[in-house]
């Protein structure tokens, strides 16, 4: 078995064995999901501090024969969370039935956030409180199996993701939006390849464009802490909450306002922004034109409004306001509903004006049943703000339909491989189809 297939495996157990201890309880996934999460995000916790204890203490200075104790600092240059001894996990686990483990794992917790002035007021910790000790305890048990003691890499990391997905899928919370599933987020990071820079998502859920922004710069052999900063706009507390575990579990930070983006700009980015990538609302027909119809997030204007004062749907807003974060230099990756690219009245007028700035890169279709709250298919849309003036007038299409795998209800992107398809990315439109590459073309725009 590889170490991929290994770690898979060991992520469907713990899966398995966390949500059958809720199916045997009173719990519904909602009560259930944050605790989880948390004691998730613990877990990790105390794995990347046990291996980057393991590195620095034998670099400690001594003096008179005694060594130097542990620091904060001594972790935080490894991206790593200083655990006092009452947050490391193993000590948990340890508690006899006769203590109270909620209050253990709050205390626990409490001394994280006091230590980590981003985390504060992020961790869960009254929601412990609602579980039985008994379950608190296998759930401890659980999610620290001797086989993990000696895996290697980001493998909370990943075990945080896949808890997210099946918490998803039981729309465990916020319908499941919060969540973009995996493969998508991975394509349109690849499709950017971010080097350096502001990644800014004004739709940001849990958080998993940044995850896989920082992957690419690790891919590339660089430090994503020191190359990319993550701007973020999210309207649920209890989404940003996540968001910020999400990061903190990857050994990331990042700044996530709450903030409706419809009415809100609190990072100011009109502009200024690197990379833009999101995974907004679909179709919303709620937005107040009087209060968006003066935003210099519209270059554009407006797109339709109905008898009620109503934008007609939302998807242009979100397209234009992408579009307006963007510097000169600037590049969007974003999913967008299908009937974006064929809408008539006011739509098929914006989206007319923002062919024409020649700016608009490649377009990848992809089928129905990728998300937990929409069964309609989607496009991926890019943007490059400093594409070769020879393609300025040329948009690359993938019809990607065809590189989809699916389960038995969601479907998962492959990631193409380069024997079957170009891999595209930034100024990828002069790369002519191949004669194995049959899912793609350039298509004039003039």
């Amino acid at each position: 078995m590889s170490q991929l297939e290994h770690i898979e495996a060991i992520e469907k157990r713990l899966w398995s064995a966390a949500d059958n201890l809720r199916a045997n309880s009173n719990y519904a996934s909602n009560e259930y999901f944050m605790p989880v999460m948390g004691l998730v995000f613990l877990r990790h916790a105390y794995s990347r501090y046990l291996s980057v204890k393991e590195q620095i203490e034998p670099k400690l200075p001594s003096r008179g024969g005694k060594t130097r104790d542990l620091t904060k600092e001594d972790f935080s240059q490894q991206s790593a969370i200083y655990l006092r001894p009452k947050a490391q996990f193993d000590t948990l686990v340890a508690l006899p039935d006769s203590a109270d483990r909620a209050r253990a794992i709050i205390e626990a917790m409490e001394s994280i956030e006091a230590d980590y002035d981003n985390l504060r007021g992020i961790l869960p910790k009254g929601e412990f409180q609602e579980l039985d000790n008994q379950v608190l305890g296998q759930l401890l048990r659980t999610l620290n199996p001797e086989e993990l003691k000696k895996v290697k890499g980001d493998v909370f990391g990943r075990i945080y993701e896949y808890f997210l997905t099946q918490f998803a899928g039981q729309g465990a919370h916020d319908g499941g939006e919060f969540f973009t599933p995996v493969s998508l987020v991975s394509l349109i990071a690849h499709v950017l390849d971010p080097e350096r820079g502001t990644v800014l998502d004004p739709a940001c859920g849990s958080g998993g464009m940044f995850v896989q922004s920082a992957r690419i710069v690790e891919e590339h052999g660089d430090s994503p802490t020191e190359k990319l900063t993550f701007r973020g706009l999210e309207k649920n507390a209890t989404t940003i909450r996540l968001a910020k575990m999400n990061l903190a579990v990857h050994g990331l930070e990042g700044d996530i306002q709450k903030a409706i983006t419809y009415y809100e700009d609190p990072h100011e980015l009109v502009g200024r922004a690197d990379y833009v990538m999101a995974n907004p609302p679909f179709n919303v027909d709620e937005i107040d034109a009087d209060k968006v119809k003066s935003d210099p997030r519209l270059p554009f204007g407006l797109p339709g409004v109905n008898k009620k004062n109503k934008v007609s749907n939302g998807n242009y807003i979100w397209i234009s306001y992408f579009y307006s974060y963007l510097s000169d230099k600037g590049r969007a990756g974003f999913v967008m509903s299908s009937q974006a690219s064929s809408a008539g009245g006011g739509e098929a007028r914006l989206r007319q004006k923002l062919v024409e700035t020649g700016d608009v890169d490649v377009m990848i279709a992809i089928r129905s049943n990728f998300f937990y709250t929409r069964t309609v298919p989607c496009e991926l849309w890019f943007f490059n703000r400093d594409k070769p003036k020879a393609h300025k007038a040329k948009v690359l299409m993938i019809d990607a339909p065809m590189s989809t795998v699916r389960s038995r209800v969601r479907s998962t992107i492959l990631v193409p491989s380069s024997s079957r398809t170009c891999w595209p990315s930034s100024g990828s439109i002069g790369v002519k189809p191949t004669a194995t590459c049959n899912w793609c073309r350039s298509i004039s725009v003039t």
